[in-house]
């Protein structure tokens, strides 16, 4: 079995996109949405709440060198990677967060406070999983390590007389237009010898950290607008605003000798500076310097985590991409136990579930299967937010607020409660979750749904329907099947999104795509659907159209692209190609039309050519690790469905692969595997497409290529004949929609 963790390159999908020339099928997709995939180098813990890394401003995550986008490749902000500091709390893939965290910048530094923002140029970046580490230009080599709740840094300095240590409270977000955070009130305190204490209101949250630094000798102070505050061991401000803000914090100075190192280390809470110590207390443990302890649990936490998964054979290549988007999955949301600070008592808070309508399909059922307790705690976090705030959040970042993205979609989490459901986690009152999900559905688009049946967003129509169902399953399982009959009627509007002249949706307008990108989406009642576009030969025959089978290769958009070049592009109507999400699932249509084949197709071509290694390795946004979990998925040879426990099979990139679900194991295993190489590997074609066979689950004869979510989780073993051709298998037995249940 391959050492996942060792494969792991923090450094993928950090710059702009560099991937071969793709042939064949996957050099007619077209790229829509900004070629980068926006994730950081910066020391991380599995859905922990801390990131730290070195800070630039640059968008959207404030590492890197390159300037807001919304299309082709990304223009560069500055012309090398450099850095003013180390910052906390960073998005991991996402865009259009833009402006929010990268709080409490730590900047070593060898000049006087009054340089204090100057950027210097980064050498000799290291990263590995929980770690990260790079040389300023001033010569200070920085490491840093994070837990769940703090962060540790390490400062090597040069032979210096005056060496400094500057926390800077006052400022978060990027170095864009309209981008930088400045808190709303703060309170900053020197607390004796090496300790200090603060709390920063960012985004009405109110962060607070408990600092302690190893500094034998040097000297400890507050400071404000670049100047020593001599004597004072307080500051405190209030109503600050962006005109009024003077930078502030503490520093922290003295002799260094060659090669000597400081440490600082940082508790973090939202729940203020008691709770931020005794943070640090647990995490940091009695032994000091704290730095490699809490660098070897973290480490041990991510090696336990993505071990939960584990491949034979694949090229190097192959390898880390697969360990890397593992990894990348495991990143967000973050999920700090007791530290919300907008409800008192106990329990999960889950935040930066920021591109819910991306991670629902993919990167929860992951989380699901390899980290079942963060999944629940998640789920619980979610419910909460409703029970206190009124709806379920489409995406849901450290603040509260109206800033809940619902223009994207709608009513995502019951899906995913959907499934849980049918796992039957414990810890959750179903019943009570029930109740929020049906009032879930009546607020914002869902009223119109209710009245009138369609809502545009035309999509918001398909969440809508597909959450009727998720809900009426539960509802059932529940015993009020009252309540399940009247949500299964409003489930069946799905198809009032459709126009049957076209077998696609409605015009309307539509977020990040177009018409055909959702057209392909897998509802609860695909044969239905098949129907409604003319049967199967029809359907697969617009499916084809869509993926591009036969079409000639286009090119990509390149920097600034005109908008007449982004037009022609659109006006193919044709698969994204995984640099964008919302048609990341369409893949799998063909398999309810009797084509799994066609499946194995366009998956080998994407698993080929959209992904690679090094920093331009991702075609796109990774979106909090939607993306990266769709290649887990695809890699395994399975993908899920939301909120319909069910699994689809295909044919698996790798010649075995195992998921450990709690005590249990899922393994998909292959026979006539061929190991065949991806475009990071050289090659200058798409390998040929290995097609399924066969197939048997636990020894008995599977005809169907799906499972039930439950069969993949109690353990077993998936067998799966491969070879060269397309075969017979699973083409009449096809994965089930709920006309199913109503057929004579």
């Amino acid at each position: 079995m391959v050492e996942i963790f060792e494969h792991i390159d923090p450094f993928i999908g950090t710059a702009a996109t560099e991937l071969p020339r793709s042939h064949g099928l996957a050099a007619s997709w077209w790229w829509p949405k900004p070629q980068v995939g926006n994730t950081h180098p910066g020391a991380t813990s599995p859905l922990g709440m801390v990131s730290a890394c070195a800070y630039s401003g640059a968008y959207p995550t404030g590492y890197g060198r390159y300037k807001k986008g919304t299309e082709g490749l990304p223009e560069e902000m500055f012309d090398r990677l450099q850095a003013s500091g180390f910052t906390h709390f960073q998005q991991s893939g996402t865009g259009a967060i833009r402006k929010y965290y990268n709080y409490v910048r730590v900047t070593p530094m060898v000049q006087p406070l009054d340089e204090l923002g100057q950027s210097w140029p980064l050498h000799d970046e290291i990263a590995s999983p929980g770690y990260y580490a790079a040389t300023l230009d001033t010569g200070v080599r920085s490491e840093i390590t994070v837990g769940e709740k703090v962060a540790v840094h390490r400062y090597t300095f040069p032979e210096q007389r005056s060496a400094r240590v500057v926390i800077d409270l006052s400022i978060g977000g990027l170095s864009i237009d309209l981008g930088r955070t400045v808190p709303l009130r703060a309170q900053v305190e020197s607390m004796g010898y090496g300790c200090a204490q603060g709390t920063v209101v960012m985004e009405g949250v109110p962060l607070s950290v408990y600092i302690e630094v190893d500094s034998p000798g040097w000297r400890q102070m507050l400071w404000y607008d670049r100047r020593l505050v001599d004597g004072g061991t307080r500051l405190d401000f209030d109503s600050i605003r962006h005109t009024t803000l003077r930078p502030f914090g503490l520093i922290f100075m003295g002799p260094a000798t060659a090669g000597q190192t400081i440490e600082v280390r940082l508790g973090f809470s939202l729940r203020g500076h008691e709770q931020a110590r005794k943070n640090l207390e647990r995490e940091c443990g009695q032994t000091r310097p704290a730095f490699d302890t809490v660098h070897a649990d973290t480490r041990d936490r991510w090696r336990d985590t993505v071990g939960k998964v584990q491949v034979e054979g694949g090229t190097t290549a192959r390898r880390t991409v697969m360990s890397t988007a593992l990894y990348h999955s495991l990143i967000k949301p973050c999920v700090a136990d007791d530290e919300s600070p907008f409800w008192p008592t106990s329990g999960p808070y889950a935040f930066d579930i920021c591109t819910m309508w991306d991670i629902y399909k993919t990167q929860l059922p992951l989380i699901a299967a390899i980290a079942p307790e963060r999944h629940t705690a998640i789920l619980e976090s979610l419910i909460r937010v409703c029970e206190e705030e009124g709806n379920f959040p489409i995406g849901y970042r450290m603040a509260r607020g109206a800033d809940r993205f619902f223009r994207q979609a709608s009513a995502l989490a019951h899906t995913a409660l959907s499934d849980a459901y049918a796992l039957r986690p414990q810890s959750i009152d179903w019943s009570w979750a029930l109740v929020h999900m049906v009032d879930d559905l009546r607020r914002m688009y869902g009223e119109d749904f209710f009245e009138h049946g369609v809502v545009h967003p035309i999509t918001h129509t398909l969440d809508l329907a597909y959450a009727h169902h998720c809900t009426a399953q539960v509802a059932r399982a529940l015993n009020d099947h009252r309540l399940a009959d009247d949500l299964a009627d409003l489930s069946r509007g799905w198809i009032n999104a459709f126009d049957p002249a076209t077998g696609l949706l409605l015009d309307s307008s539509f977020y990040e795509g177009g018409k055909w990108n959702y057209s392909f989406r897998l509802v609860h009642d695909m044969a239905a659907r098949i129907a409604l576009a003319g049967g199967d030969k029809t359907f697969i025959d617009m499916l084809d159209q869509f993926f591009g089978y036969g079409a000639a290769p286009v090119t990509q958009p390149g920097v600034r692209p005109l908008p007449a070049e982004m037009r022609r592009g659109f006006a193919l109507n044709r698969f994204e190609g995984l640099n964008n999400e919302p048609d990341m699932e369409a893949p799998w249509s063909y398999h309810y039309a009797g084509r799994p084949d066609r499946t194995a197709e366009v998956v080998n071509a994407a698993l080929t050519w959209q992904f690679g290694t090094g920093r331009g390795g991702l075609p796109g946004n990774d979106d909090s690790g939607g993306l990266s979990s769709w290649y887990v998925w695809a890699s395994l040879g399975l993908f899920p469905v939301a909120g319909q426990n069910l699994f689809l099979i295909n044919a698996p990139a790798f010649e075995r692969g195992a998921l450990t679900i709690g005590d249990q194991e899922f393994v998909v295993e292959t026979s006539g595997h061929r190991e065949t190489p991806i475009g990071a590997d050289g090659i200058d074609r798409t390998p040929p497409t290995q097609y399924v066979q066969s197939a048997t689950l636990n020894g008995k004869a599977l005809h169907g290529a799906h499972l039930s979510a439950a069969d993949v989780h109690k353990g077993g073993r998936l067998h799966l004949k491969l070879g060269p051709e397309p075969s017979a298998w699973a083409q009449g037995v096809r994965p089930p929609s709920v006309s199913d249940l109503h057929a004579p």
